[in-house]
């Protein structure tokens, strides 16, 4: 077997070392070419024995994916003791900062994980909802209230703010500050927007 010697590990270390493979893969490609057979080379194992770790493939990419979501959930997370500001900014700079950090691993999560593999299609669209649920989170903390239209103009603003970061120009992928404004001026006119069908019906 090619590959480096296997280490001996616990169980739960063994899974982890191989989670941490495929999300570093993922990077570099979509989850269709995520190649369980390259993995357990890499980790110096068998095919066969990391499926002494995972029920089956798609067993294995849910983990994958999950591992991914849940970074990407933490770096989004602001720290409650902020001011309604600072906590929406908080929040805005996380996805961005994660988004440049992780682009080729976001975008075959987003635009390939769910359309590709349905299998890990609820872990992506709970992440989605989590990040659009911090939107509406940010309104509230601003001191306005809810709307009808408020979860689906959450979700509208996700979409615009993953195309936004994950498409920027590389050229300018160190433009953190000039993205998170660009951004963040989307999510203040949605907070006009969100009022405006309101005014127009009064007329």
């Amino acid at each position: 077997m090619s590959g480096k010697r296997a280490t001996r590990l616990t169980p739960d270390q063994r899974r982890e070392q191989l989670v941490e493979i495929g999300r570093e893969m993922l990077a570099g490609r979509s989850l269709d070419a995520l190649s369980t057979d390259e993995v357990a080379r890499r980790a110096g194992i068998s095919r066969g024995l990391l499926f002494h770790y995972f029920d089956s493939k798609h067993d294995f990419y849910r983990a994958v994916v999950r591992a991914e979501c849940d970074r990407l959930t933490a770096a989004t997370e602001p720290d409650a003791a902020l001011g309604p500001v600072e906590w929406l900014r908080a929040f805005i700079a996380g996805f961005v900062g994660y988004v440049l950090e992780h682009r080729q691993a976001y975008r075959a999560l987003v635009r390939g994980a769910a359309g590709s593999h349905p299998v890990v299609a609820d872990i992506v669209g709970e992440t989605r909802r989590t990040l659009a649920g911090r939107v509406c989170e940010g309104r509230r903390r601003l001191g306005l209230p809810d709307v009808p239209r408020l979860e689906l103009a959450s979700g509208a603003w996700m979409a615009f703010a993953e195309e936004a970061v994950a498409n920027w120009p590389a050229a300018d992928a160190d433009a953190r500050e000039e993205i998170c404004a660009f951004v963040e001026a989307g999510f203040v006119g949605l907070l006009g927007l969100l009022d405006r069908p309101a005014a127009l019906t009064q007329r």
